[in-house]
């Protein structure tokens, strides 16, 4: 092979690069460039008032042209004719923050112009009863006031200028000049109406993007509605099904065996009740999952009638779970320390849920192992130990996705409270919880750890 043919095979890949990069450069300014996209400006604080510039900018011109035409033209005092357009133009202003008091003034002004243009009056023609520049500034007034107000005050407000102008020019009337009555009423309507027009649009725009939020707002209601459903049917089909096959199982059994022994009998007794409970459990959960508000109380429909949410396990029912799982062949021993008072329903709730899955946790990953189950009774709260011996025997591959833990911690983490899960130094492991009830700020490290206290009972 020449050397001529690596060359020429860079050539060409450079080339290929040049072109590959030029044209990349060519659809980017494409992008850029060539559209009619709309870019919005960016949110400003001067952007805000700018219309109000306009406004005052109008305000300024308003000022200097009605001094100049009631000096020049209609022969006014300077000091006069600038009071007058003063009013005028303050009138502008004062309609971005008070429409109806501005509309008020605006009239004054006009009112006062043209009995002073009338009083002056001499052998030339003038424009009467309204000016140029008070023609103008009392449309802007009324646009600002049809804008800002109701329709019938924007209606009303039009209505008597227009018979001020009437009372003005039909019925005092003057000599030799220009009338402007008519064009003053034409404008004034057409300034309202538009105002009206606009202020509806701006209604009917936000009524529909608070329509549009109510129903985005609906429908992700209904989708979580239907999402719990879903969640209902599952659990019903999946776990009450199995729930209820062990139910009859374990009523069953007894009945196929020749003279059962009686700790048979006591053992498929307890599972059968655990599976009962676990089923009344599964129908208060698909209740709620079920409820459109599962937060509102239901309503009773006797006296009699019990909330199907309640009642929920608390401390109370301690004994009866250790003694289910004993049952299942755990031996477990229980110790309080301090003095029992009555606890608020969420913590007796949280410790009965964390006991029984730190119970349940040693079942399935450690055989064999023995718990013991530790109430404090502090002034502040209260602090549940849950620790197991080393397990005598491997446990069973595990299913489960590891939620235990989880769901405890978010219960003590609604309380405020802590809670630690690591193994012991002797094989063993330990879950330890801290329920505020007083206090939730105070550290759990001022109280003593009851792993190093004396386990026996």
């Amino acid at each position: 092979m020449s050397r001529v043919e690596p060359v020429t095979r860079w050539g060409k890949r450079l080339g290929d690069r040049s072109r590959a990069r030029a044209e990349r450069v060519l659809r980017v300014l494409h992008d850029d460039l060539w559209t009619w996209r709309a870019d919005p400006l960016p949110p400003s604080v001067w952007l805000r008032w700018f219309p109000h510039g306009i406004v005052c900018l109008a305000a300024f011109g308003v000022l200097l042209g009605s001094t100049a035409q009631l000096n020049d033209h209609s022969k006014l005092q300077p000091e006069f004719a600038f009071l007058i357009a003063l009013g005028s133009a303050s009138a502008m202003v004062l309609a971005l923050w008070r429409p109806v008091p501005a509309w008020w003034l605006s009239t004054a002004a006009a009112v006062v112009g043209a009995f002073a243009v009338l009083m002056n009056a001499e052998d030339y023609k003038f424009t009467w009863p309204w000016t140029a520049a008070g023609l103008i500034a009392h449309m802007f007034v009324m646009l600002l006031l049809a804008l800002r107000v109701r329709t019938r005050v924007a209606v009303e407000a039009c209505a008597l200028s227009a018979l001020i102008t009437y009372i003005l020019e039909g019925l005092i009337g003057a000599q030799n000049y220009q009338p402007t009555g008519w064009l003053a009423v034409a404008l004034f309507a057409v300034v309202v109406v538009l105002g009206i027009a606009l202020r509806g649009r701006r209604e009917a725009r936000s009524q529909l993007a608070e329509q549009t939020s109510l129903t985005a707002e609906e429908r992700a209601r209904r989708t979580l509605l239907e999402e719990r459903g879903r969640i209902a049917r599952e659990l019903h089909d999946v776990v009450a099904h199995h729930m209820s096959v062990i139910s009859i199982q374990a009523q069953v059994a007894p009945l196929l065996v020749k003279d059962p022994p009686d700790e048979l009998k006591e053992n498929l007794a307890g599972i059968r009740q655990n599976a009962l409970e676990a089923l009344t459990e599964l129908r208060r959960v698909l209740g709620v999952l079920r409820a459109e508000h599962p937060d509102a109380p239901a309503a009773s429909e006797g006296a009699d009638a019990a909330v199907p949410h309640a009642p929920q396990p608390t401390l109370d029912r301690l004994d009866a779970l250790v003694e289910n799982t004993r049952a299942a062949g755990l031996t477990v021993t229980t110790d309080t320390s301090g003095t029992r008072r009555p606890l608020p329903p969420g913590v007796e709730l949280s410790a009965y849920r964390i006991v029984q899955e730190a119970l349940s946790n040693v079942l399935r990953h450690a055989p064999g192992a023995s718990a013991q189950v530790h109430l404090i009774h502090l002034p502040i709260g209260l602090r549940v130990v849950v620790s197991n011996t080393r397990p005598q025997r491997a446990p069973a591959p595990s299913q489960g996705a590891g939620h235990g833990l989880l769901g405890m911690r978010e219960r003590v983490a609604m309380l405020d409270g802590t809670l630690t899960a690591h193994p012991m130094p002797d094989g063993g492991y330990q879950v330890a919880a801290f329920l505020p009830v007083d206090d939730p700020e105070l550290p759990v490290d001022a109280f003593p750890d009851p792993s190093t206290e004396d386990d026996t009972p």
